[in-house]
């Protein structure tokens, strides 16, 4: 079993394609939707109602991409970037402890949505709670609101989704409230940013990929509690800082 723990309806879609495709998948949704910008037929829509429609959008999603279960958890923004409550961190270590997950796709904590990486140390946070046995064997922080192309070649998870655009295309199609704000383009740049990334990847080799998403390897994290997470995005920041010193 994989599991993609994300922060809003469509997120899972955007960064976990890869897992989608492999099947066996299961998605948590841990916030309500409410407060995304409002356009087109759904301009004068309230909160409320703007939540039920995303509710159902991501149901929608679930049933295309065949996903084993869906969680939608509810939470507001706030809570979930609230750093002294336990809620959703208890939530999601309650779904983990019931499925033998492998992979567990997240947001990265290099994302510059603020909720998104608040999801993704609550995740860190539920699985350091896990007995070591029971823990999944990888964490993977994915792309959504910033590309990980600045990372280290050497750092970069590299999960091919050449084979799943159809797919991909499919399941973010059906979010036709963010497809109101955004125009097309919602649609277009999640799967333009893969086949950039495939395109761009080696500069001096031909690779058969033609998608991929990147995403940071954040398991280390998860087998070892003492690790501090700061330093350890930091330190590849520091990496990404000594390579464009070389070539200056």
């Amino acid at each position: 079993m994989n599991l993609g723990i994300f922060a809003h309806q469509d997120d899972t879609e955007f960064a976990a394609l890869h897992g989608i495709a492999r099947g066996k998948f299961s998605a948590v949704i841990v916030t309500d939707g409410a407060g995304s910008p409002k356009a087109g037929r759904f301009k004068n829509h309230t909160d409320a109602e703007l939540v039920a429609v995303r509710k159902q959008e991501q149901i929608r999603a679930a049933k295309i991409g065949k996903y084993v279960d869906c969680h939608q958890l509810g939470y507001s923004s706030s809570v979930v970037k609230d750093k002294t409550s336990n809620a959703v961190t208890n939530d999601i270590l309650k779904i983990l402890s019931k499925s033998k997950t492998e992979i567990v796709y997240t947001h990265n904590l290099a994302d510059k949505h603020a909720t998104h990486v608040a999801v993704a140390l609550k995740t860190i946070q539920a699985i350091r709670q896990m007995p070591k046995d029971k823990r999944p064997k990888k964490l993977l922080g994915c792309e959504v609101w910033r590309s990980l192309d600045w990372l280290d070649d050497n750092d970069k998870v590299i999960l091919n989704t050449s084979t799943a655009q159809q797919l991909g295309k499919d399941l973010l199609n059906v979010f036709e409230s963010q497809i109101e704000w955004f125009g097309n383009n919602f649609v277009n740049a999640g799967l333009g940013r893969q086949l950039s990334n495939a395109t761009f990847l080696n500069s001096h080799n031909i690779d058969d990929l033609t998608h991929v998403t990147f995403a940071m390897d954040l398991t280390p994290l998860i087998q070892n509690e003492s690790l501090d997470i700061k330093e350890f995005v930091l330190s590849h920041i520091d990496s990404f800082k000594k390579s464009v010193l070389v070539n200056l």
